[in-house]
């Protein structure tokens, strides 16, 4: 037992780092949105922020957009030229698969300023390209709305969860100690 323990180190302290960030920094989010329940930003600061960027990049992009608070759910309204397209909701701000990536990257540690530097440009750049398949995606239900349920349950997913799987590969085989531990 001793000796496949010595053999699989890197994956058991992988596997364990992983888990205790992850569940701490979820935790951390919960106590976030329970802290936000009535709070001036509805339905919690970093959605209220989406939806309210995802509406200027659409008016940017030459259409009306309105937020509005969703009356029965904790949610907002994403309204295009007077037509309600899409809620955005807790799970459209990025946050929880922020956690993922930071999880992911602080297992396969590699220097701490890499490291944090590394973390601060995924989430930046995780953030960002949610906002933009946000505002695509309500663009595309506008015109597009038989196709909602290709959109927003294989399309975009794979678009912000395919981005994040490569921002790991290129964290692991250019920035990560274990690589390089293992050489």
């Amino acid at each position: 037992m001793k000796a496949l323990i010595n053999k699989y180190k890197s994956v058991i302290k992988f596997i364990i780092t992983f888990i205790l960030v992850y569940v701490a920094l979820s935790v951390c989010y919960k106590f976030y949105l329970d802290f936000s329940k009535d709070s001036k930003y509805y339905p919690d600061y970093v959605t209220n922020l989406v939806a309210r960027q995802s509406k200027d990049l659409i008016d940017l992009m030459g259409y009306k957009a309105e937020v509005l608070p969703h009356p029965d759910e904790p949610s907002m309204k994403l309204i295009i030229n007077n037509k309600y397209l899409a809620r955005i909701t807790e799970g459209c701000n990025s946050v929880s698969v922020i956690i993922l990536f930071v999880s992911f990257i602080i297992a396969f540690s590699g220097k701490p300023k890499t490291t944090f530097m590394y973390i601060l440009a995924g989430s930046v750049l995780i953030y960002s390209v949610n906002l933009i398949r946000i505002v695509f995606f309500s663009i595309s239900l506008y015109h597009y709305p038989w196709r909602k349920d290709i959109l927003h349950t294989v399309i975009f997913p794979a678009i912000i969860y395919g981005m994040v799987f490569l921002l790991w590969i290129v964290w692991v085989n250019r920035f990560s100690n274990m690589i390089r531990n293992n050489e």
